[in-house]
């Protein structure tokens, strides 16, 4: 177990392979690599709290939660780097803001994560062909 500290949640432990890593950073934040996934009440959001700066934690979603339609297709460069080699052990996030009386999905880099290895990676879709909603 592992025991570090929170500005949100306080004191926590938290198993190691519970931890995701992201070896390059999320963007604007290169130093910040590790992270664990902790529930918001009984609701499909999560948060993602940043083990190497006790401030820093985002609310975080399934894109499906946000819109159904959302789907990704990972090209073969990430599914290396973050090891994928069984699409069940896929899992995608995208980081929320609230804005006022808005809540925003950054669709436009979503976090990618191997949950076998806890290897994760932080893709930036620069067009839309990157993803597509189903019907439209």
């Amino acid at each position: 177990m592992i025991k570090f500290g929170t500005a949100r949640f306080g004191d926590l432990e938290v198993r190691e392979e519970k931890i995701i890593t992201f070896p390059e950073g999320i963007v604007g934040l290169p130093d910040l690599k590790k992270f664990i996934l902790i529930d918001h009440k009984d609701t499909p959001l999560k948060w993602l709290q940043s083990l190497d700066d006790p401030d820093m934690a985002f609310i975080v979603a399934s894109p499906e939660f946000v819109a159904a339609e959302f789907q990704i297709n990972l090209d073969k460069t990430v599914r290396e780097y973050i090891e994928l080699e069984n699409d069940d052990d896929l899992v995608v996030l995208v980081i929320m803001r609230v804005s006022g009386e808005d809540v925003i999905a950054n669709f436009q880099g979503p976090l990618i994560v191997n949950v076998s290895n806890m290897r994760g990676v932080q893709i930036i879709l620069d067009s839309p062909d990157k993803f597509s909603r189903k019907g439209g």
